[in-house]
């Protein structure tokens, strides 16, 4: 099942709501990846001025191979519209992030958004969340929240790549991804995670996007307000 068409066509779609001069921040993974792409092509073409915040290496990447200026989070003090990818998204269009490890960051820029514009694939949506919960932990205190996760009813596993080191954030923490089966209260699960001692960041975020794009099989998409 592919959707590369859709998110191809509706990232020209997005396009409408960069304008000359704006701070845009870039969020992670396939679909940020295809955007920024298309971003590249539509600022030389309007001989636009803009500043890009990435929120990780992986599309800081991408957007020097598009010649796109870059600052850090530091030195502004807001952005004007964020894209980014999502998870999940749930009937009251919160969100889970953090699939590719960037939750902290990306939760900063969201933060410091005018605009927050989500892309995702119609896969990701749902009525209650259903997926794990990513949770980025400073390593001192795995354990801890480990233990706690399990007595608010969840099962933690600690995120490792393929030869079985730990997954290390950008931010030199590890990730837990964090099981409660259906969450049908995201706001109170995302409170109690975040009082855990040594809990940086959870990936589920409340804070509802301006813009949600939906991307189909048959190349087409909606727009979701």
């Amino acid at each position: 099942m592919s959707f590369d068409n859709a998110i191809k066509a509706l990232s020209v779609d997005a396009l409408r709501f960069v304008k000359d001069d704006y701070v845009v921040g870039l969020g992670s993974g396939r679909a940020a990846t295809t955007f920024v792409k298309t971003l590249s092509k539509f600022v030389k073409t309007k001989n636009f001025s803009i500043r890009c915040v990435p929120t990780s290496t992986q599309i800081k990447l991408v957007a020097e191979e598009g010649n796109l200026p870059l600052i850090e989070t530091d030195q502004v003090e807001h952005i004007d519209v964020v894209f980014d990818g999502a998870d999940q998204i749930d009937k009251n269009k919160f969100l889970i992030k953090g699939g590719g490890g960037a939750l902290l960051r990306e939760n900063i820029l969201m933060s410091l958004a005018k605009k927050v514009v989500i892309i995702a694939d119609k896969t990701k949506f749902v009525n209650n969340f259903n997926r794990s919960v990513p949770v980025e932990v400073h390593p001192l205190a795995r354990n801890i929240v480990k233990k706690n996760v399990t007595k608010i009813g969840g099962e933690s596993v600690l995120r490792s790549l393929d030869r079985g080191y730990p997954f290390v954030t950008e931010n030199g923490n590890i990730i837990l991804d964090c099981n409660f089966g259906e969450i049908k209260n995201p706001k109170s699960l995302q409170q109690k995670i975040l009082q855990i001692p040594g809990v940086l960041e959870v990936g589920i975020f409340t804070k509802k996007p301006d813009v949600i794009y939906k991307a189909k099989t048959n190349g087409k998409f909606d727009v979701l307000t």
